[in-house]
């Protein structure tokens, strides 16, 4: 990973990211498009739209049909309650990154396609939450990512210009609205995505692990 200079906060992006939740929604995911739309898709097809809010990965699959996409959101909903508490858990040393990310002064929130409330449940159960000033989720602001609207409202929160704020995350749509926000972006090649799906988006840097960027940067310049 480069080091990033003359940062003083962080932006977090929450599945794929801080918490592992591949299979759970892989799950959800093949549950819902097999059980509503009678359609087996490989892998890939269905964790594509991943980091994107969840109606807007169904209108894909329903060829814009918003009112079927409604409906398989609610199923997916469904399905996913029945096992989120159980099987979700934070990457490993997480915890211990973050740990030293506030030693050394940063600022830090979260920014996810996630909706509130099942945002901070599962940031909760992780015991992620009281590393974070705040969450803003799916259901905080008009706009969603790849564009840059969360991420800025963001770094208004933080009472930072985006110079000072990086954003990490595991998808493309991350880096795509980090890079449009004007934030440093770090490409997290512990998620769902490949590096060269990543690379694609030109992200400032990659890191391998939350540890690593604990390690990289620098005591904050606030």
């Amino acid at each position: 990973m480069e080091k990033l200079e003359g940062l003083k906060a962080l932006l977090f992006d929450a599945d794929g990211t801080l918490i592992d939740t591949y299979e759970m929604i892989l799950q959800s995911m093949r549950y819902t498009t097999e059980h509503c739309l009678g359609t087996s898709m490989p892998d890939d097809e269905l964790m594509q739209g991943v980091g994107t809010p969840l109606f807007d990965q169904f209108v894909v699959f329903c060829k814009g049909d918003e009112k079927r996409a409604t409906e398989l959101v609610e199923v997916y909903r469904t399905h996913m309650k029945k096992t989120h508490d159980e099987k979700i858990a934070a990457f490993k040393d997480t915890k211990q990154a973050l740990e030293e990310l506030l030693r050394k002064g940063y600022q830090m929130a979260v920014v996810t396609s996630k909706p509130h409330e099942l945002a901070e449940r599962g940031l909760c159960l992780t015991e992620l939450l009281p590393y974070f000033a705040f969450v803003i989720a799916a259901d905080d602001y008009p706009e969603h990512k790849p564009l840059p609207g969360p991420i800025l409202y963001g770094c208004k929160k933080l009472d930072l210009a985006p110079e000072y704020v990086a954003y990490i995350g595991d998808s493309p749509y991350d880096i795509e609205a980090g890079n449009a926000a004007g934030c440093s972006t770090i490409a997290a090649l512990w998620g769902m995505f490949s590096k060269d799906t990543l690379a694609a988006k030109h992200p400032t840097t990659f890191a391998t692990s939350l540890t690593e960027i604990a390690d990289t940067l620098g005591v904050s310049s606030s």
